[in-house]
C-alpha cells in the first residue's frame, strides 16, 4: 500500500474502522444534462439509498416511481415492488451498452445499473481502493485552483463492477478526494467528478455534493459548462 493510500484510508476514518461497517444509508437528489440525452429527465429527488459495503450492492427507493425499488447487486439489476415482486430484471447489463455512444438512449434497467454500481463505488471510496487485487501508483501532483493535489493512477480488476479500469483520483492536503478521472464505458466521453462540502459522519468522511463535467482532448475539465450530473446526499448515517 501506498504511502499517500495510507494516508487517504487514515483522513477518510481508518481502514479498521472501516472494516466494521455494513451498510450506508443516505437520501439522494440526482440531476444533470445527461439525464435528458438519456431519456431519464426525472432524476432521483430525495431517494432513499442503501449500499452494502460487504458486497457489490445498492438499493434505490422508490425506483424508478412510487411503489416499485431498484436492486442493483454484483453486476446484474432488478426491479420489484416494495413488497418484493419481481417487476423486470438484467442479468448482464453491461452487455445492453455495447456499440452505445453519448447519444444512446438507456432504458430504466439501464439507469438503474449506471447509477447501481456507481453509487456503490463512491459511497466506498476511497476504501474500495484497498480491497484486493487494485493496484495503485502515485503519480505527478496536479495544480488546479491555486491547490497542489497528489493524485493516484489507479487500475481495477476484472470483478470489480467500475466506470472502467484505468481511473486517476486526486487529494487535498488533508487527504480528502476532491477529483476522479474516467470515461464510462456504457456512456463514453471522458469525465471529471469532482466532491465537494466534505463532512464527517459516524466518523467517516464523504462529500456531500458532487459534481461531473466533461474533460477535453487536452484534458482540460470544462467547468463552465452544465455539469453532466449533478449529486446532492443528506442524512448519511452507517451501521
Amino acid at each position: 500500500m501506498s504511502d499517500l493510500l495510507e494516508k487517504v484510508l487514515d483522513a477518510h476514518g481508518g481502514l479498521e474502522n472501516w472494516r466494521r461497517v455494513n451498510h450506508i444509508d443516505f437520501l439522494l437528489t440526482l440531476r444533470g444534462a445527461a439525464l435528458e440525452l438519456k431519456k431519464q429527465p426525472h432524476g432521483l429527488r430525495a431517494a432513499m439509498v442503501k449500499v452494502d459495503t460487504q458486497r457489490q450492492r445498492t438499493a434505490i427507493v422508490p425506483f424508478p416511481a412510487p411503489g416499485s425499488r431498484g436492486i442493483y447487486e454484483e453486476g446484474t439489476v432488478r426491479i420489484e415492488t416494495d413488497s418484493g415482486v419481481e417487476i423486470s430484471k438484467l442479468d448482464e447489463p453491461r452487455k445492453t451498452f455495447e456499440g452505445y455512444d453519448r447519444q444512446s438512449p438507456w432504458n430504466e434497467l439501464q439507469f438503474l445499473y449506471f447509477i447501481g454500481y456507481a453509487l456503490t463505488n463512491y459511497l466506498t471510496m476511497p476504501f474500495l481502493l484497498a480491497q484486493d487485487g487494485v493496484r495503485c501508483e502515485e503519480i505527478a501532483p496536479h495544480e488546479e485552483h491555486g491547490e497542489r493535489w497528489r493524485v493516484l493512477k489507479v487500475t481495477f480488476p476484472d470483478n470489480i463492477e467500475v466506470h472502467c479500469q484505468e481511473q486517476r483520483f486526486y487529494f487535498n492536503d488533508a487527504g480528502h478526494l476532491v477529483r476522479n478521472d474516467y470515461t464510462p464505458d456504457v456512456s463514453k466521453g471522458p469525465a471529471s467528478h469532482y466532491t465537494f462540502d466534505h463532512r464527517s459522519f459516524d466518523g467517516f468522511i464523504f462529500p456531500t455534493h458532487r459534481r461531473v463535467v466533461f474533460r477535453d482532448a487536452n484534458d482540460h475539465t470544462l467547468l463552465r459548462a452544465p455539469s453532466i450530473f449533478r449529486l446532492d446526499l443528506e442524512a448519511i448515517t452507517l451501521s
